[in-house]
Protein backbone atom coordinates (compact mmCIF):
# COMPACT_ATOMS: atom_id res chain seq x y z
CA UNK A 1 0.00 0.00 0.00
CA UNK A 2 3.14 2.59 0.86
CA UNK A 3 4.76 1.57 -2.34
CA UNK A 4 1.10 2.52 -4.29
CA UNK A 5 0.65 5.81 -2.48
CA UNK A 6 4.45 6.72 -3.11
CA UNK A 7 3.44 5.97 -6.96
CA UNK A 8 0.36 7.95 -7.49
CA UNK A 9 2.28 10.70 -5.18
CA UNK A 10 5.30 11.01 -7.59
CA UNK A 11 3.35 11.00 -11.27
CA UNK A 12 0.92 13.78 -9.47
CA UNK A 13 4.11 15.34 -8.60
CA UNK A 14 6.08 15.22 -11.99
CA UNK A 15 2.70 16.45 -13.83
CA UNK A 16 1.65 12.73 -14.80
CA UNK A 17 -1.38 12.33 -13.15
CA UNK A 18 -4.51 15.61 -13.33
CA UNK A 19 -5.15 16.91 -9.73
CA UNK A 20 -8.37 15.60 -10.41
CA UNK A 21 -7.43 12.14 -10.88
CA UNK A 22 -4.85 12.50 -8.27
CA UNK A 23 -7.91 12.81 -5.80
CA UNK A 24 -9.88 10.14 -7.45
CA UNK A 25 -7.67 7.08 -7.13
CA UNK A 26 -6.61 8.95 -3.26
CA UNK A 27 -10.53 9.14 -1.77
CA UNK A 28 -10.41 4.99 -1.62
CA UNK A 29 -7.05 4.76 0.69
CA UNK A 30 -8.34 8.22 3.27
CA UNK A 31 -9.99 7.08 6.34
CA UNK A 32 -13.87 7.77 5.77
CA UNK A 33 -16.53 8.83 8.95
CA UNK A 34 -19.86 8.73 9.17
CA UNK A 35 -20.36 12.67 8.31
CA UNK A 36 -17.27 13.05 6.32
CA UNK A 37 -18.83 13.70 3.06
CA UNK A 38 -22.47 13.07 1.47
CA UNK A 39 -23.64 9.54 0.93
CA UNK A 40 -26.69 9.39 -0.97
CA UNK A 41 -28.18 12.06 -3.52
CA UNK A 42 -32.03 12.28 -3.67
CA UNK A 43 -33.06 13.03 -7.17
CA UNK A 44 -36.40 12.19 -6.98
CA UNK A 45 -37.88 8.64 -7.65
CA UNK A 46 -33.93 8.21 -6.94
CA UNK A 47 -31.33 7.58 -4.40
CA UNK A 48 -27.65 7.81 -5.65
CA UNK A 49 -24.85 5.90 -4.21
CA UNK A 50 -22.08 8.53 -3.70
CA UNK A 51 -19.80 5.54 -1.69
CA UNK A 52 -20.02 3.20 -4.34
CA UNK A 53 -16.55 4.71 -6.24
CA UNK A 54 -14.98 4.08 -2.56
CA UNK A 55 -16.24 0.52 -1.39
CA UNK A 56 -16.73 -1.51 -4.76
CA UNK A 57 -13.90 0.89 -7.20
CA UNK A 58 -16.13 2.34 -9.52
CA UNK A 59 -19.31 4.98 -9.21
CA UNK A 60 -22.25 4.31 -9.49
CA UNK A 61 -23.48 3.11 -13.09
CA UNK A 62 -26.72 3.90 -14.38
CA UNK A 63 -29.30 1.60 -15.99
CA UNK A 64 -31.06 3.45 -18.64
CA UNK A 65 -33.84 1.07 -19.65
CA UNK A 66 -37.25 1.98 -17.96
CA UNK A 67 -36.63 5.21 -17.40
CA UNK A 68 -37.98 8.43 -18.40
CA UNK A 69 -35.35 11.02 -20.15
CA UNK A 70 -36.51 13.75 -17.50
CA UNK A 71 -35.31 11.23 -14.60
CA UNK A 72 -32.23 10.53 -16.84
CA UNK A 73 -31.66 14.07 -17.07
CA UNK A 74 -32.00 14.91 -13.37
CA UNK A 75 -29.71 11.72 -12.66
CA UNK A 76 -26.92 13.00 -15.08
CA UNK A 77 -27.18 16.23 -13.50
CA UNK A 78 -26.55 15.42 -10.11
CA UNK A 79 -23.57 13.13 -11.01
CA UNK A 80 -21.87 15.59 -12.52
CA UNK A 81 -22.58 17.98 -10.04
CA UNK A 82 -20.52 15.63 -7.59
CA UNK A 83 -17.81 15.42 -10.11
CA UNK A 84 -18.43 11.64 -10.98
CA UNK A 85 -17.44 9.95 -15.13
CA UNK A 86 -20.75 9.18 -16.02
CA UNK A 87 -21.73 5.73 -17.22
CA UNK A 88 -25.20 5.12 -18.36
CA UNK A 89 -26.17 1.30 -20.22
CA UNK A 90 -29.16 0.14 -22.09
CA UNK A 91 -30.03 3.63 -23.42
CA UNK A 92 -32.12 4.14 -27.24
CA UNK A 93 -30.73 6.22 -29.25
CA UNK A 94 -34.15 8.60 -29.13
CA UNK A 95 -32.88 9.28 -25.43
CA UNK A 96 -29.08 9.12 -26.34
CA UNK A 97 -30.32 11.97 -28.82
CA UNK A 98 -32.10 13.91 -26.08
CA UNK A 99 -29.62 14.09 -23.66
CA UNK A 100 -26.59 14.73 -25.79
CA UNK A 101 -28.48 18.52 -26.18
CA UNK A 102 -28.95 18.98 -22.11
CA UNK A 103 -25.08 17.47 -21.94
CA UNK A 104 -22.83 18.12 -24.96
CA UNK A 105 -19.84 16.98 -23.35
CA UNK A 106 -21.59 13.94 -23.94
CA UNK A 107 -20.87 10.30 -25.97
CA UNK A 108 -23.37 7.90 -27.40
CA UNK A 109 -22.44 4.66 -28.59
CA UNK A 110 -25.21 3.63 -30.52
CA UNK A 111 -23.72 0.05 -31.26
CA UNK A 112 -23.10 -0.30 -27.54
CA UNK A 113 -26.25 1.61 -26.19
CA UNK A 114 -23.98 3.67 -23.97
CA UNK A 115 -23.94 7.07 -22.82
CA UNK A 116 -21.17 8.72 -20.88
CA UNK A 117 -20.46 12.11 -19.51
CA UNK A 118 -16.60 12.64 -18.24
CA UNK A 119 -15.88 14.76 -15.17
CA UNK A 120 -15.07 18.52 -15.94
CA UNK A 121 -11.09 17.57 -14.72
CA UNK A 122 -11.22 14.73 -17.46
CA UNK A 123 -11.53 11.23 -17.41
CA UNK A 124 -9.29 8.98 -15.34
CA UNK A 125 -5.99 8.12 -16.40
CA UNK A 126 -5.09 4.47 -17.94
CA UNK A 127 -4.59 1.61 -15.91
CA UNK A 128 -4.14 -1.56 -16.93
CA UNK A 129 -4.95 -3.25 -20.92
CA UNK A 130 -8.31 -4.61 -21.62
CA UNK A 131 -9.16 -6.85 -24.57
CA UNK A 132 -12.58 -7.45 -25.78
CA UNK A 133 -12.90 -9.82 -28.60
CA UNK A 134 -15.64 -10.83 -30.38
CA UNK A 135 -16.75 -14.69 -32.04
CA UNK A 136 -18.40 -12.36 -35.00
CA UNK A 137 -19.94 -8.99 -36.10
CA UNK A 138 -23.17 -9.92 -34.84
CA UNK A 139 -21.42 -10.21 -31.07
CA UNK A 140 -20.97 -5.99 -31.70
CA UNK A 141 -23.38 -4.37 -29.37
CA UNK A 142 -22.84 -6.76 -26.31
CA UNK A 143 -18.46 -5.84 -27.38
CA UNK A 144 -19.47 -2.42 -27.62
CA UNK A 145 -20.91 -2.36 -24.25
CA UNK A 146 -18.00 -3.99 -22.60
CA UNK A 147 -15.52 -2.02 -24.37
CA UNK A 148 -17.08 1.55 -23.27
CA UNK A 149 -17.43 -0.51 -19.41
CA UNK A 150 -13.40 -1.28 -19.60
CA UNK A 151 -12.52 2.09 -21.16
CA UNK A 152 -14.77 3.93 -18.32
CA UNK A 153 -12.94 2.15 -15.64
CA UNK A 154 -9.60 3.68 -16.72
CA UNK A 155 -8.32 1.07 -18.27
CA UNK A 156 -6.57 0.94 -21.92
CA UNK A 157 -8.76 -1.51 -24.31
CA UNK A 158 -8.72 -2.89 -27.76
CA UNK A 159 -11.59 -4.17 -29.48
CA UNK A 160 -11.11 -7.47 -31.81
CA UNK A 161 -13.93 -8.65 -33.62
CA UNK A 162 -15.03 -11.62 -36.08
CA UNK A 163 -12.32 -14.40 -35.18
CA UNK A 164 -14.40 -17.14 -34.01
CA UNK A 165 -13.38 -20.69 -33.81
CA UNK A 166 -14.89 -21.21 -37.51
CA UNK A 167 -11.79 -19.57 -38.50
CA UNK A 168 -9.07 -20.58 -35.58
CA UNK A 169 -6.37 -19.00 -38.24
CA UNK A 170 -7.66 -15.85 -37.06
CA UNK A 171 -7.38 -16.26 -33.89
CA UNK A 172 -3.50 -17.23 -34.11
CA UNK A 173 -3.20 -13.94 -36.22
CA UNK A 174 -4.35 -11.82 -33.67
CA UNK A 175 -2.89 -13.59 -30.74
CA UNK A 176 -0.08 -10.44 -30.46
CA UNK A 177 -2.88 -7.80 -29.72
CA UNK A 178 -4.48 -9.50 -26.63
CA UNK A 179 -1.99 -11.76 -25.05
CA UNK A 180 0.01 -9.28 -23.18
CA UNK A 181 -3.65 -7.97 -21.64
CA UNK A 182 -4.80 -8.02 -17.88
CA UNK A 183 -7.91 -9.23 -18.78
CA UNK A 184 -10.11 -10.41 -21.47
CA UNK A 185 -13.75 -10.35 -22.50
CA UNK A 186 -14.94 -12.51 -25.03
CA UNK A 187 -18.55 -12.10 -26.39
CA UNK A 188 -19.92 -15.23 -28.11
CA UNK A 189 -22.91 -16.56 -29.27
CA UNK A 190 -23.75 -20.07 -30.93
CA UNK A 191 -22.43 -22.50 -29.26
CA UNK A 192 -19.85 -20.30 -27.13
CA UNK A 193 -16.51 -21.75 -27.73
CA UNK A 194 -14.53 -19.23 -28.37
CA UNK A 195 -13.71 -18.36 -24.82
CA UNK A 196 -11.86 -21.69 -23.90
CA UNK A 197 -9.91 -21.29 -26.76
CA UNK A 198 -8.77 -17.58 -25.69
CA UNK A 199 -7.84 -19.13 -22.23
CA UNK A 200 -5.60 -21.56 -23.43
CA UNK A 201 -3.80 -18.79 -25.25
CA UNK A 202 -3.04 -16.67 -22.11
CA UNK A 203 -2.42 -16.39 -18.62
CA UNK A 204 -4.49 -13.67 -17.69
CA UNK A 205 -8.19 -13.95 -16.69
CA UNK A 206 -10.77 -14.64 -19.62
CA UNK A 207 -14.53 -13.18 -18.70
CA UNK A 208 -17.32 -15.10 -21.08
CA UNK A 209 -20.30 -13.47 -21.70
CA UNK A 210 -23.14 -15.43 -24.03
CA UNK A 211 -24.66 -13.57 -26.34
CA UNK A 212 -28.19 -14.23 -27.87
CA UNK A 213 -26.89 -15.30 -31.02
CA UNK A 214 -27.90 -17.96 -32.64
CA UNK A 215 -30.28 -20.21 -34.45
CA UNK A 216 -33.13 -21.94 -32.91
CA UNK A 217 -31.21 -24.78 -30.47
CA UNK A 218 -28.74 -21.79 -29.16
CA UNK A 219 -32.15 -20.68 -27.12
CA UNK A 220 -31.17 -17.22 -26.99
CA UNK A 221 -27.79 -17.59 -25.82
CA UNK A 222 -28.64 -20.67 -23.23
CA UNK A 223 -26.71 -22.65 -24.77
CA UNK A 224 -23.49 -20.08 -25.15
CA UNK A 225 -23.94 -19.94 -21.23
CA UNK A 226 -24.18 -23.61 -20.48
CA UNK A 227 -20.94 -23.79 -22.75
CA UNK A 228 -19.37 -21.29 -21.18
CA UNK A 229 -20.05 -22.23 -17.85
CA UNK A 230 -18.21 -26.19 -18.40
CA UNK A 231 -15.36 -24.50 -19.86
CA UNK A 232 -12.18 -26.95 -19.39
CA UNK A 233 -9.63 -23.64 -19.63
CA UNK A 234 -9.50 -22.99 -15.86
CA UNK A 235 -8.82 -19.52 -16.17
CA UNK A 236 -12.92 -18.23 -17.64
CA UNK A 237 -15.23 -17.04 -16.12
CA UNK A 238 -19.05 -16.49 -17.17
CA UNK A 239 -21.35 -13.54 -16.55
CA UNK A 240 -24.91 -13.22 -17.58
CA UNK A 241 -26.49 -13.60 -21.52
CA UNK A 242 -25.56 -10.45 -23.31
CA UNK A 243 -24.06 -8.50 -20.22
CA UNK A 244 -21.49 -6.70 -21.54
CA UNK A 245 -21.42 -4.09 -18.85
CA UNK A 246 -20.52 -6.82 -16.19
CA UNK A 247 -17.86 -8.41 -18.56
CA UNK A 248 -16.59 -4.58 -19.16
CA UNK A 249 -16.81 -4.07 -15.24
CA UNK A 250 -14.69 -7.53 -13.87
CA UNK A 251 -12.18 -7.05 -16.39
CA UNK A 252 -11.62 -3.24 -15.58
CA UNK A 253 -11.41 -3.98 -12.07
CA UNK A 254 -8.97 -6.50 -12.75
CA UNK A 255 -6.69 -4.53 -14.76
CA UNK A 256 -6.69 -1.93 -12.18
CA UNK A 257 -5.60 -4.07 -8.98
CA UNK A 258 -3.18 -6.23 -11.23
CA UNK A 259 -1.79 -2.86 -12.13
CA UNK A 260 -1.50 -1.78 -8.05
CA UNK A 261 -0.65 -5.14 -6.92
CA UNK A 262 2.81 -4.77 -9.38
CA UNK A 263 3.72 -1.58 -7.71
CA UNK A 264 3.85 -3.38 -4.43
Amino acid sequence: MHELLKHLSERFLQGELPPGDFLRQLTPFLPQGEESHEQIAHVGEAQLDLERSRRCGFPEVVFAEGKSTESLEKIFHSLTAHGVNVLATRMSAEKGEYLLEKFPAGRYNPIGRTFRIPPECGEPARVGKVAVITAGTSDMPVAEEARETADWTGAETILIQDIGVAGPHRLQANRPLFEDADAIVVCAGMEGALPSVVGGYVSCPVIAVPTSVGYGASFGGLAALLGMLNSCASNVTVVNIDAGFKGGYVAGLIAKNRHFISLE
